[in-house]
């Protein structure tokens, strides 16, 4: 085993045992907390999720991956079949691409009317006001990566059968479209930005240095007791607070 990968490792299992310490610290005092994970196609979300829950009790941690809207669905206010998934005392919810797919795959896709689009961009910060006004901790990561990245791990899913289903015929419009999607990302970051819910923006290239921060952050976040001062300050390289200046300075990858 290389000196990286064991460092990697020893750093995961360190952080993984403090979030179970975290989480039985919020089962009993009753958090409720949402974390959201957005980023391109293959900007590592999956991976994440999974060192986040691997060692988690699982009846107070739930994974919400909706699929297509149905017309039922599509009939609703937008945010409704979303509530349904949010935590209760003592819960986690992770949120594998959430209410944020209308700030990005469905304006740039025509999933979406630009009214709807411009209505949802509008209409968020009051709705995640409301989340945070009721006691729910709410996390948004923006996991980002290179194009040149992207096409790499596009092509490594293809060719692999155990990725087979991971695979979409939106796969072939993430390059195509990768100045429609940092447009979109562009305003979606700036306009659902706030001090109440801000962004943290992952720099994902390199998955295993994404993971350790993203780790990092949700503990300061929960801030359980005897818990913050052991992990360490994240990397501002790798995990850092939006702004526009991280638009234009290289931070986000145009």
């Amino acid at each position: 085993m290389s000196k990286a990968k064991s460092t990697y490792k020893t750093q995961l299992r360190a952080l993984q045992i403090e979030l179970v310490k975290a989480q039985a610290w919020a089962i009993e005092s009753g958090q409720k907390m949402a974390v959201v994970f957005e980023g391109r196609d293959t900007a590592g979300k999956d991976g994440t999720i999974r060192r986040v829950v691997e060692h988690q009790l699982i009846r107070a941690l739930r994974v919400v991956a909706l699929p297509k809207p149905s017309d039922r669905d599509r009939s609703q206010w937008y945010f409704q079949r979303y509530v349904a998934h949010l935590p209760a005392a003592g819960e986690w919810v992770l949120f594998n691409r959430s209410w944020y797919n209308r700030g990005g795959v469905e304006p740039v896709m025509g999933f979406c009317t630009p009214q709807e689009h411009q209505l949802f961009l509008a209409d968020t910060p009051a709705f995640e006001q409301m989340l945070v006004e009721s006691d729910i901790k709410l996390v948004k990561l923006w996991l980002d990566i290179s194009k040149h990245e992207q096409a790499e791990r596009l092509d490594e899913r293809r060719k692999d059968p155990l990725k087979l289903l991971k695979t979409s015929p939106l796969d072939a419009e993430a390059q195509k479209r990768w100045d429609d999607y940092s447009n979109a990302r562009n305003e979606m970051l700036t306009r659902t930005h706030t001090a109440t819910a801000p962004w943290m923006v992952v720099r994902n290239d390199k998955k295993k240095l994404g993971r350790i921060e993203v780790l990092k952050h949700l503990l300061q976040v929960i801030g359980a007791p005897k818990t913050s001062k052991k992990i360490g300050a994240t990397d501002p390289d790798i995990l850092f607070p939006f702004s526009l200046e991280a638009i234009t300075d290289g931070r986000l990858e145009s």
